[in-house]
């Protein structure tokens, strides 16, 4: 099973959420979301919430990317995130990631956040990812 297949089949948050990712290879990821009723804090006015999932995922599948081939997962240390311009009903977000530091125990990723239609950057996050076994939650590496 691969990264993909893997979120696809395990994490339901995502479906529930209306997170839609393309992990289109190690540490590259594309997540996208548009705002929908409930996203919001306010009427028409998206929730700070609402860019954190979609920051946490975007960071969060990106570690993954880079060491689930070696038989690892990742669990979130913890992420900081900056908000730049407001979200509304109907937004459509797309998310990127880059992988920042690879070690051992831990990996580092940067995110960002844009409106897919003017292309304004909309949040910028760092997040930090325990790597560990895969074998921890009951998975098995099929290299």
């Amino acid at each position: 099973m691969n990264p993909q297949e893997l979120y696809e089949k395990y994490n339901v948050f995502d479906k529930e959420f209306g997170l839609k990712v393309n992990i289109e290879a190690p540490g590259k990821v594309v997540y996208e979301m548009t705002i929908a009723p409930k996203h919001l804090s306010s009427p028409g006015v998206g929730h700070g919430a609402s860019l954190a999932a979609m920051m946490d995922a975007i960071l969060g599948t990106t570690a993954l990317t880079k060491v689930y081939d070696k038989g690892s997962l990742v669990s979130t240390v913890e992420f900081k995130i900056n908000y730049f311009k407001p979200i509304f009903l109907d937004d459509h977000l797309v998310a990127t990631g880059e992988i920042e530091f690879e070690g051992k125990s831990l990996i580092v990723t940067s995110g960002k956040i844009v409106k897919k239609d003017t292309g304004e950057l909309v949040a910028k996050g760092l997040g930090t990812f325990n790597i560990y076994p895969m074998e921890k939650r009951g998975l098995k590496p099929i290299f």
